[in-house]
C-alpha cells in the first residue's frame, strides 16, 4: 500500500480491522487497541470487530441480490436510510465487548423498510463499528492524515463512499489485489536490494462524499441503548 505515518487502514473481511501506522508505540490499559509492529521499525495499534463481509452476505441472501448490487442499491438511498439503522453484531461482538449481542435493524416505517435503505444501512452499520474503534485509536494518540479501506468487502461499490460520508474526508480504495504477497515480495526485494522497493499501485479509487455526522450520531445512540437486549433469550 505504501503506507505511511499518519495512514489509518481499515480492512474489512469476514471481520473488520482499523489500525494506525506510528512512528511511536501506543498504549491502551483497556485492552481495546492490540499493539502491534512492522519491520520498519513503525508501530500498527490495531482494533477489531468481529461483523464486517459476513453482514453483507446476510443482506445479499435475504434481498436476493450480489454484493455489487448491494453496494449500488446503497448508494440510491440517502445518507442515514431514511431513519433505518442496524447493529451489526450478529456473532456478538468484541468491539464492544459485548460477545451476547445480536444484530439489531432499527426505526422501521410504512416508508423505509426498503432494499436500498436495508442495503445502506448495512454498510453503514459495518463502517460505524469500525468508527468507533477508530475512535479508540484517537484516544491513543493517533493523528490521521489519510484513509485506506482493504479487504474483500472493500471492492463493494458502496464502501467508499459511504465511509466518506460517515467520516467527512477523502477515503481511498484499491483494486483487486493480494496484498500479503505483495508485502513478502517487498519483503524479498528489500533483502535483495538492501532498501525498501517504491512499488506503485495503480487504479486507486478516491472518494469524496458530504459529511453526514448524524449517521454516526444514529449509530451510537442505538448501540449505548441496546445493552439491556443482549440478555433477552430470541
Amino acid at each position: 500500500l505504501g503506507a505511511k505515518s499518519g495512514d489509518l487502514i481499515i480492512s474489512l473481511g469476514t471481520s473488520g480491522t482499523a489500525f494506525f501506522v506510528s512512528d511511536t508505540p501506543t498504549t491502551d490499559p483497556t485492552g481495546a487497541v492490540a499493539g502491534f509492529a512492522d519491520l520498519t521499525g513503525r508501530y500498527l495499534p490495531l482494533v477489531c470487530t468481529l461483523n464486517a463481509a459476513r453482514v453483507l452476505d446476510v443482506v445479499s441472501k435475504l434481498l436476493g441480490k450480489t454484493h455489487d448490487e448491494i453496494g449500488n442499491l446503497a448508494l440510491a438511498a440517502k445518507p442515514g436510510a431514511q431513519g433505518l439503522t442496524m447493529l451489526p453484531y450478529f456473532e456478538g461482538e468484541r468491539t464492544p465487548n459485548r460477545p451476547n449481542a445480536k444484530g439489531l435493524l432499527a426505526g422501521i416505517t410504512n416508508s423505509n423498510l426498503t432494499a436500498e435503505n436495508i442495503s445502506r444501512a448495512a454498510i453503514e452499520a459495518i463502517l460505524c463499528s469500525l468508527v468507533d474503534s477508530f475512535d479508540q485509536l484517537k484516544t491513543s494518540g493517533a493523528k490521521i492524515e489519510r484513509v485506506m479501506i482493504i479487504g474483500g468487502a472493500a471492492k463493494n461499490p458502496g464502501i467508499g463512499p459511504v465511509a466518506s460520508a460517515i467520516l467527512g474526508r477523502q477515503v481511498m480504495t484499491f483494486p483487486p489485489m493480494e496484498l500479503v504477497a505483495d508485502g513478502a515480495a517487498r519483503q524479498a526485494a528489500w533483502a535483495l536490494l538492501g532498501e525498501i522497493p517504491n512499488w506503485k499501485i495503480p487504479n486507486v479509487i478516491k472518494s469524496e462524499a458530504a459529511h453526514s455526522p448524524f449517521v454516526l450520531e444514529n449509530h451510537r445512540e442505538l448501540k449505548n441503548n441496546s445493552n439491556s437486549i443482549d440478555a433477552i433469550e430470541f
